[in-house]
């Protein structure tokens, strides 16, 4: 039996998934750590990871599944690596990381991006990038060159998340295309990093990681890798891409016209094309999918909502704490009518919104009537408000092209409540399709298509189950009152 381990470093948890390539069946799954990753948020809008506690977990997770699953080291033949987009992590030339990642949702770069995109000039930005700069790696590269002089003169590479992970594992500096392009240093017009960019920032392009291949050789456990996860020396790293390129293609998202959706920590649509032209340069991202090419464009055009999950996680955290669980939640949610009778929340707290022109509003909860309101309706509108955060988005990518009619979804993240679901059928008149499958088990199988295991990227994810269907139901004219009342008050109240 061939034996593939997938790991997807998000930055709430870390998540591992083993894979029998000949059956397809992922065979043990872990996570950790049991709480919430704590991010380091030195002044509002900052968030930063110390890298080297998601190594410590990968590691904690390979033992784990080892454990677990029963399965011998021998017998594993592969690694996958999924990873949170954007982050920005430093090194010098040992791999040592000279200050906690800038990660995804920290917005302090964005008057650096804004600069950049005035500097640069919308046509160049968009012709050859598909996007602003915005608040993404290259900007925050550009915070620290200089705000932390210091440290930016001791930089040998700048890395993704995943890069970081993939340079423990092998103790060599590489990136990937995507992994560029969702950090807007990918020139797609010129299928190659974009140089010009760093030299207007007067910045050694030096810094810039070999680019491997997403699905390639991109290295073998070292010795002192190989020791510290538990595995074979020599074992091949496989696949690397980020969060949501890597969770679409887990649901078998390839192909343009297909779409995705996340509700993690963060908010994902994703949807993939074969067009490389935008009208939202500012508000929507375009990275360069798994399977982009010179020779065929499959672009990700993702709509980001920052103030997903994380909103959800709060409330219980501020209720009942880890007395409540996510599903009784749920179905608390689901006791109360649609609208939950007046209560308006609003979930954008968690650093600026890109899809708000890069501004952080903050969250708010409207409307409280202390005779009428309690736990149940706190729970459906914030489920509610995430929703209709998800659909708001959805209808800037409509505007840039998009078509929704179905939607497909991983079985671990907000869609497993339904209140949310059925929330964004009703009022965006599509189907969504809950797949079973996990950002991890995607890493392990893409590992394994890259190893040979399987024909095509098609054939590898062919094993994937439709375990719920939900369809709009009867209640749309209340779904929809209610969502034009929460955009009525989140564009008029809430600036």
């Amino acid at each position: 039996m061939k034996y593939f381990i997938g790991y997807d470093l998000g930055s709430s948890f870390i998540k591992a998934s083993l894979v029998n390539a000949e059956t397809g069946a992922c065979v043990a799954q872990s996570k950790y750590p049991e709480e919430e990753m704590e991010m380091i948020t030195h002044e509002a809008g900052w968030a930063e990871q110390d890298p080297n506690i998601w190594w410590n977990h990968i590691c904690t997770l390979t033992h784990q599944l080892l454990a677990t699953s029963k399965v011998d080291k021998t017998a594993i033949n592969g690694l996958g690596i999924s990873y949170q987009m954007h982050g920005l992590v430093i090194v010098d030339s040992d791999g040592n990381a000279l200050r906690p990642s800038i990660i995804w949702c920290d917005s302090r770069a964005v008057a650096y991006g804004n600069n950049l995109f005035e500097k640069i000039g919308e046509e160049k930005c968009t012709g050859h990038l598909l996007n602003s700069p915005g608040n993404f790696t290259f900007s925050k590269l550009l915070w620290v060159k200089e705000n932390e002089p210091e440290i930016f003169a001791k930089t040998h590479k700048l890395l993704l998340p995943g890069d970081f992970i993939a340079l423990k594992m092998t103790g060599q500096f590489t990136t990937t295309a995507s992994g560029l392009s969702e950090g807007i240093m990918w020139d797609f017009k010129e299928n190659q990093p974009a140089t010009w960019l760093f030299e207007a920032e007067d910045v050694s392009t030096d810094l810039l990681p070999k680019v491997v291949d997403t699905f390639s050789l991109q290295g073998q456990l070292t010795a002192k890798a190989a020791k510290e996860l538990g595995l074979n020396q020599g074992t091949s790293v496989l696949y690397r891409a980020g969060d949501q390129p890597n969770n679409a293609l887990s649901l078998g998202i390839l192909e343009p016209g297909q779409i995705a959706a996340t509700g993690g920590t963060s908010g994902v649509v994703y949807a993939v094309t074969q067009a490389n032209t935008t009208k939202e340069t500012l508000r929507v991202n375009n990275f360069a999918h798994v399977n982009h090419n010179a020779a065929q464009n499959r672009i990700g055009k993702l709509l980001n909502i920052n103030g997903a999950g994380i909103a959800y996680s709060w409330i219980r955290k501020n209720t009942k704490g880890s007395a409540i669980d996510y599903p009784t939640m749920n179905q608390m949610a689901k006791e109360v009518s649609v609208g939950a009778q007046g209560l308006v929340s609003i979930p954008f707290g968690n650093g600026a919104e890109r899809m708000l022109n890069n501004t952080d509003t903050g969250a708010a909860i409207y409307n409280i009537n202390y005779n009428i309101h309690g736990q149940s309706h706190i729970y459906r509108s914030f489920l509610e408000g995430i929703a209709f955060s998800f659909i708001y988005g959805m209808e800037i990518l409509a505007g840039d092209g998009v078509e929704f009619s179905l939607i497909r979804s991983g079985n671990d993240n907000l869609f497993q409540a339904e209140v949310f679901a059925q929330t964004i059928a009703n009022v965006m008149n599509v189907t969504i399709e809950i797949v079973e499958t996990t950002g991890s088990t995607g890493a392990a199988k893409a590992a394994a298509f890259a190893a040979g295991a399987y024909p095509s990227l098609a054939k590898a994810f062919e094993f994937n189950s439709v375990i719920n269907t939900i369809k709009p139901s009867a209640q749309t004219e209340a779904f929809i009152t209610t969502y034009n009342n929460w955009k009525l008050i989140l564009e008029t109240k809430h600036k």
